[in-house]
């Protein structure tokens, strides 16, 4: 395999700047252009009901914020242009055609919920600080509601604070789960940024001290924080963008350190303005120049067409090499059959050194037009070792142009093993074509630069290993879809099972068929060798299928069986005999579709962060599990990694929020994977199980919200915002599980050594450190990393202190070191617990910066981790607690016993002053019987 490909991609991109800058954006993330960002794709999910309404306030909302964000960035940054994705559903309207845009590469979504509705914005973050987020969502409701922003602001300055998540990594400021704190000084304080935002504290009757809403440091129920509607603060957009005084993000001046808030987690207590002037647009830009201000932004709206696919397969005398051909032909029927969605166009060219057409375009109406289809699949190789894939490329252009006169919108499905070094020669015109290429690599000799056609088009690439009982090839096709983000319509793999087996041994494995889908179920049996297998199915009542219950392809070593209407929900069980004398490699997969047209399935989204990776860099695998935007939990999620040689790796991803994992129970499942035994291309498969729960869906939507304000303090006057609806989601208990199985494409790692290597993999870094001050005492908590990243059991811990936050943030090793003789590390992702008394340490010298009080009553911890051969992790999070109770302070729990105090010393002198007048009392008595008796004596 050749490593070539990243410098012809840079003469390739120095020619593409040269002749057509603007190519540059096709199929590409958003760029930053003289200060301006070109390329923001917004899509209308296909469910949104039709309203122009919403694409007049898109453009109003993104026009604003345009401004907004211009002055917030201190005249740096605008947006230039922004293209509208309009949903197939909505009538034409004079929209122009997509190129290569699609609704799962769009920056911005807007959708339902299809759960209890909430109007949240959020941005889904599953990366650490300073990284890009996923996407912004918006609901319908929100953009048409002009109610809503009473309680979240102008929808522009939402914008900027999602953009802010999206671009920059920066994390919310607010924190609804704790809305208060004890500061340095033991003063009970709001969680705000900055501090100078002002307001009072309101009970369920008005206005009231803050004493009346705190018992024992705990907020009383029915109480809250208020902000005054008119502040002199101007920071900041990630705390509270709604108020009119905020136009600036927190700096180091503004920012409030000692805030429980995610951003000061994610960031080791940096404010935003830090990590965002630390980003890659501000070191690529400078303040545009002159008093005016940038143009608003342009808008295109933009609708796809016909879907248009042209299958471009390669028949060099390559594929007849460990049975290509055959697993192309089973992977191609399997995609013509069943996953290429109703009323696509679909055409077929092949090539070797020339490209020939061999299906024109044909319409999917019914089973007969896909297994017309299928009749036109290559059924033999040539003779020819040479590939050129511009020539199969350029035929492919010719069938999908010959329907509207361009390629506008459409898809190749690329598969190629050739070592074609001429592809840069046809780059040009593919990307002008409008055509979106997913490549898909056969073996170890498939060209570098074949990634590239995907990446600048916007397409998926993967890789299939030369291994007979790799089910990767169908799982490839399995994963491409229309693009529309039309989830009901998609087919969703439940299951890829692929085995070895021996002669008259047999293959037994259970699919669940969850109540989330059904409709379409199909089983797909292939095989390498002889004839088929013995095949017996069960479905969950007893109901039997045999192999002559299945329609056999025995050209193709195929077997296909469609379970009519919706298939019964619960466990499948399938027997595969091998009745044949030799091995048999024998797969199974197993798709579906939704089983309503209003509950979405429980689908699975699986990528890695980078495309490519040089050793000893890992790579961090992720897999989104969710129904509808609600993330699952407890699952079992498993990700297999096939090198182009060797046996596959397994590695079980988490939702812990530790380690590769950023925020726990987002329902985005993540690990460090650095097993690199060789050089080249990797394949990703992830495998997803969830027992029977009744608690698989979380109770919100997960990812960084846009701050909903309950209220305002105006001239005086409480003036209560609607109550926000919750996002919860009531679920039905899903009685029998889920099982998922989903490419997740491929990357490559260069610069693997050759044989054993010494060990370069340091811990990772921890990112979830708490600590909790407890009397004269402070216990810290956090997730164990290991040995090698997130794996395996590292050796010890370097635990250090300060009082002085710039100390441990710029100057770890000169921190305070905490004995840790006593503590050694667990494995990995177990929850660590570490007690210690920090005065015992607070007396020791300490390297102070210039101008640094050392006067503090707060301390900051952070760890390190160390392995056994002294490779040590990043340092961790910053954590930080309050020390001591200052002598001349009247802290609440003080107060309450000084209260405590004055009460029972009025119980008791209430006391003292009864008991004297019962004593009083009884001695008069006395004395008047005393009296009378006298008296009496005297008579007598």
């Amino acid at each position: 395999m050749t490593h070539a490909g990243p410098v012809c991609y840079l003469k390739f991109v120095t020619l593409l700047v040269a002749l057509n800058p603007e190519l540059l954006l096709l199929g590409a993330s958003v760029q930053l252009q003289d200060n301006g960002y070109e390329g923001l794709l917004v899509a209308i999910n296909p469910q949104v009901s039709e309203d122009q309404n919403l694409i007049r306030n898109i453009k109003e909302m993104i026009t604003e914020a345009s401004f907004y964000l211009f002055n917030a960035t201190k005249r740096r940054m605008f947006f230039r242009n922004i293209k509208i994705l309009i949903p197939v559903t909505w009538k034409a309207n004079n929209y122009s055609t997509v190129k290569q845009e699609s609704y799962e590469k769009a920056n911005v979504i807007v959708a339902d919920w299809h759960g209890t509705h909430g109007d949240d914005p959020y941005t889904l973050q599953y990366r650490g600080c300073g990284k890009e987020g996923k996407y912004i969502h918006f609901t319908p409701n929100f953009l048409l509601n002009d109610n809503l922003t009473a309680g979240y602001g102008s929808r522009g300055r939402v914008f900027v604070h999602e953009w802010a998540h999206l671009r920059w990594g920066v994390f919310d400021e607010y924190n609804n789960e704790k809305p208060f704190y004890i500061n340095g000084q033991n003063q009970i304080k709001v969680t705000r940024c900055s501090s100078d935002i002002t307001g009072i504290f309101v009970c369920e009757k008005g206005p009231c001290p803050q004493e009346n809403c705190i018992i024992s440091k705990l907020f009383k129920e029915g109480c809250m924080f208020v902000y005054n509607s008119t502040q002199n603060a101007t920071a900041s957009i990630m705390f509270m963008q709604s108020l009119s005084s905020v136009v600036e993000f927190c700096n180091a001046s503004t920012h409030n350190q000692e805030a429980p808030n995610l951003q000061n987690q994610m960031c080791s207590l940096r404010s935003t303005w830090d990590v965002i002037t630390d980003s890659t647009d501000f070191n690529h830009s400078s303040p545009m120049k002159g008093p005016g201000f940038p143009p608003p932004p342009t808008f295109s709206l933009v609708q796809a067409g016909n879907k248009v696919v042209c299958l471009v397969l390669d028949v060099s005398s390559k594929m007849a090499e460990v049975d290509r051909l055959l697993r192309l032909q089973q992977a191609a029927e399997f995609y013509l059959m069943q996953i290429v969605e109703i009323h696509t166009f679909v055409g077929i060219a092949s090539f070797n050194s020339k490209g020939e057409i061999r299906a024109q375009l044909h319409q999917i109406n019914s089973d007969a037009d896909r297994k017309l289809l299928v009749s036109y699949l290559p059924t033999a190789v040539s003779a020819e070792v040479e590939t050129s894939v511009c020539s199969g490329l350029k035929k492919g252009i010719e069938v999908v142009e010959k329907l509207n006169g361009k390629a506008y919108g459409s898809m190749m499905v690329l598969v190629t093993t050739g070592n074609d070094e001429h592809i840069d020669n046809c780059l040009l015109t593919v990307l002008s074509s409008g055509s979106i290429i997913h490549s898909i690599a056969l073996g170890s000799s498939a060209v570098d630069n074949l990634e590239e056609l995907a990446h600048l088009t916007g397409g998926l690439k993967f890789f299939v290993p030369d291994q007979s009982n790799s089910n990767s090839m169908i799982d490839a096709f399995s994963r491409i879809s229309s693009g529309t983000g039309d989830i009901f319509q998609q087919r969703v793999q439940l299951d890829s099972t692929r085995e070895m087996v021996k002669p008259h041994h047999q293959l037994k494995n259970t699919v669940t068929v969850d109540s989330s889908v059904g409709n379409g179920t199909i089983f797909l049996v292939t095989w390498q060798t002889s004839g088929p297998p013995d095949i017996l199915l069960f479905d969950p009542n007893g109901r039997k299928y045999y192999t002559n219950n299945f329609i056999t392809n025995l050209a193709l070593k195929t077997a296909r069986l469609w379970i009519p209407g919706t298939a019964k929900p619960g466990h499948w069980t399938y027997t595969l005999n091998n009745t044949h004398h030799s091995l048999q490699a024998l797969k199974v997969t197993v798709t579906s579709r939704a089983s309503s047209s209003v509950v979405p399935p429980t689908t699975v989204e699986s990528y890695v962060e980078r495309d490519s990776t040089h050793f000893p860099h890992p790579v961090m695998i992720y897999a989104n599990v969710r129904k509808g935007f609600y993330p699952i939990l407890n699952a079992t999620v498993t990700a297999m990694i096939e090198a182009e040689t060797g046996d596959p790796v397994t590695l079980r991803l988490f939702d812990d929020g530790a380690g590769a994992d950023v925020i726990k129970n987002d329902g985005i499942y993540s690990r460090y994977f650095f097993s690199f035994a060789v050089n080249g291309r990797h394949s990703l498969k992830v495998h997803v199980y969830h027992s029977p729960s009744i608690n698989t869906l979380a109770h919100s939507i997960p990812g960084s919200h846009a701050m909903y304000v309950p209220g305002y303090i105006t001239n005086g006057n409480i003036q209560m915002n609607a109550p926000r609806k919750s996002k919860g989601n009531n679920e039905e208990e899903e009685k029998w599980g889920f099982t998922r199985i989903i490419s997740g494409g491929s990357f490559s790692v260069l610069g693997v050594p050759a044989g054993p290597h010494p060990d370069v993999f340091p811990p990772c870094k921890i990112i979830d450190l708490e600590a909790v001050k407890l009397e004269e005492e402070v216990t810290l908590s956090w997730t164990a990393p290991g040995e090698d990243f997130d794996q395996g059991q590292a050796a010890s811990y370097e635990i250090r202190m300060s009082k002085s936050l710039q100390n441990i943030q710029d100057d770890f090793n000169n921190a305070i070191l905490v004995n840790t003789s006593k503590l050694n590390p667990q494995q990995a992702g177990t929850r660590e617990i570490f007690t210690f008394a920090p005065k015992l340490f607070t007396n020791e010298p300490e390297h102070q910066h210039d101008g640094e009080t050392q006067e503090s009553h707060r301390i900051y911890v952070a760890i390190r981790t160390v392995d056994r051969n002294s490779l040590k992790s990043a340092v961790s999070n910053i954590a930080q607690a309050s020390l001591f109770i200052p002598p001349n302070s009247a802290p609440v729990h003080a107060r309450d016993i000084l209260i405590l105090k004055g009460v029972l010393t009025a119980m008791g002198l209430t006391g003292i002053i009864c008991l004297t007048l019962v004593v009083t009392h009884c001695t008069l008595n006395r004395k008047k019987r005393a009296d009378k008796k006298e008296n009496g004596t005297k008579i007598l």
